[in-house]
């Protein structure tokens, strides 16, 4: 009888997770990857904000961008396992009292709780909650014994492992469903293209980056595509901020505080500028280092509408994910507000409506979804600054050599082709070495583009015979070499000299 018993109690265990499963299952079919109405999302929030810094670090270093899998996982068992107990609870009310009928009405109430009062997101609540009754009332009415109106409590131990097996399978199979529909969006969806004027200005200037590319069978050029371009944010979940309801503000030690909406925005005399942008998260010879066209405006003039007080040093920038960076006011003297990316509209993953541009700088101050400027009297912490980082100042100078960037040709020959970046301090040149750093000779540099903050190509081809260890390495604007002490990203950023191994 005990384990009989016990038994029953597993399997209502299991049938819980499982309408936990379809009920996330459910709401994601119709939220997708939303912060707004995806169950997960808040809980994911929450999980990143109570993340000390140490571990948050940690994760980066050893995991780069999967570290996003360890909080996203968690947030989603916190999710199931949630939903799993409150079907739990209404299977033992069912078994109690008033039988299958009470246990898929419960089961639905408490359900959609869980799934709508995160949210406020009513249809992947319903579906959800639809979803996990599905998943109880077969289970009740034609699995479970105790609530049974049929029969006299007895089912054979292996007709119940098959239909509860089925049932497992059942809901799998639905989740995998659900996955699918709700991953239908890109992660980078087509943005419609700026207005006439606007396009042909930056089809120009594209074109001229264009021309300025070295070619290479695998590598980009002098600017990346908006779907390749590296994305890194605080959590899992983008905010879908409607330009119609967008509004910047800028708050704090001011004469008056001003706003502006998008149309505001975008009806100032527009600047296409090339940005490229580094994260100071990434490996020395990482991938997340790209350029690209962005159209916007000054927000320098729009600063001194507000009157900043003599005792201003710094800013405090919001932004509509709940992250949050400090830096000198000074900076921003050359910042710029931008609302398209090569020649389109803003894409939601890159800061939809408008993001901050401040040139020379990494990317953790280049915020996106900015919705409020505070200017402050005294220095504050940025939010990564809070973690151990120190990535408000300027990049570190850096030549890539990507796999894709060699060609190994039948004849021996090697072509070498990559990046250079020095933020404001441009690149002066490129050096390339065969023998592990013993010699070294200049590589071709692309013509710079027509703007300060942005990378160089160089191309380089020698004559290989066996091995080759390539170490590549730059020289920024003002004749400093780029430093050849290996350093961690953490905390400020990765340092040194890449080098790769080349068989020929």
């Amino acid at each position: 009888m005990a384990d009989r018993v016990t038994g029953e109690r597993l399997t209502d265990a299991l049938v819980a997770v499982l309408a936990g499963v379809a009920a996330t299952a459910g709401s994601f079919a119709l939220a997708g990857w939303s912060r707004d109405t995806f169950v997960v999302a808040p809980i994911d929030a929450r999980i990143v904000q109570l993340t000390p810094g140490p571990i948050v670090a940690f994760a980066i270093e050893e995991f780069g961008a999967a570290g996003h899998i360890l909080h996203i996982t968690l947030a989603l068992a916190v999710v199931v396992g949630g939903l799993g107990l409150a079907t739990v609870a209404a299977l033992a009310v069912g078994h109690r009292a008033g039988g299958p009928p009470l246990a898929l009405a419960l089961s639905g109430l408490f359900v959609f709780a869980g799934l709508y009062l995160p949210t406020g997101a009513l249809q992947p609540a319903i579906l959800g909650t639809l979803s996990a009754m599905a998943v109880v009332g077969v289970y009740a009415a034609a699995l479970d014994p105790r609530m049974r109106s049929d029969t006299d409590g007895y089912m054979p131990d292996d007709a119940a492992r098959r239909q509860t097996l089925g049932l497992a399978l059942g809901t799998v199979a639905y989740a995998g469903v659900g996955a699918a529909l709700g991953s239908r969006r890109e992660s980078v969806a087509p943005t419609e293209p700026l207005d006439s004027a606007q396009r042909r200005a930056a089809e120009d200037r594209l074109s001229e980056a264009a021309a300025r590319s070295f070619e290479s069978e695998r590598l980009g050029g002098m600017v990346t595509p908006n779907a390749e371009f590296y994305e890194t944010d605080i959590a899992t979940f983008d905010p879908d901020v409607e330009p119609s309801t967008w509004e910047l503000q800028v708050t704090g030690s001011v004469d008056q505080a001003v706003s502006m909406d998008y149309y505001d925005l975008t009806g100032m005399e527009p600047e296409h500028r090339f940005v490229t942008l580094r994260c100071v998260g990434e490996e020395l010879n990482g991938h997340k280092l790209d350029n690209a066209l962005w159209t916007g405006v000054p927000i320098a003039e729009f600063l001194d509408r507000a009157g900043p007080s003599p005792e201003c040093g710094c800013v405090k920038v919001y932004a509509a994910d709940d992250y949050y960076q400090v830096f000198p006011l000074e900076v921003m003297e050359t910042a710029f507000l931008a609302y398209g990316m090569n020649g389109r509209r803003l894409p939601t993953s890159h800061g939809k409506p408008a993001r901050l541009l401040v040139p020379g700088h990494w990317g953790e101050i280049n915020v996106k979804w900015v919705t409020e400027i505070e200017l402050i009297d005294e220095q504050q912490q940025g939010y990564w600054e809070e973690r151990g980082w120190h990535g408000t100042g300027p990049v570190n100078t850096v030549a890539k050599l990507y796999d894709e960037g060699i060609t190994v040709r039948d004849d021996g020959t090697v072509q070498l082709v990559g990046h250079a970046y020095a933020g404001l301090r441009g690149i002066d040149r490129v050096e390339v070495s065969t023998d592990g750093g013993d010699t070294w000779d200049d590589a071709e540099l692309s013509e710079p583009l027509p703007d300060e903050d942005v990378w160089r190509m160089y191309r380089y081809e020698f004559q290989g015979d066996d091995r080759h260890e390539v170490v590549v390495r730059a020289t920024d604007g003002t004749g400093a070499l780029q430093p050849r002490e290996a350093a961690s990203p953490y905390p400020n950023g990765a340092s040194g000299w890449v080098s790769k191994t080349v068989d020929v």
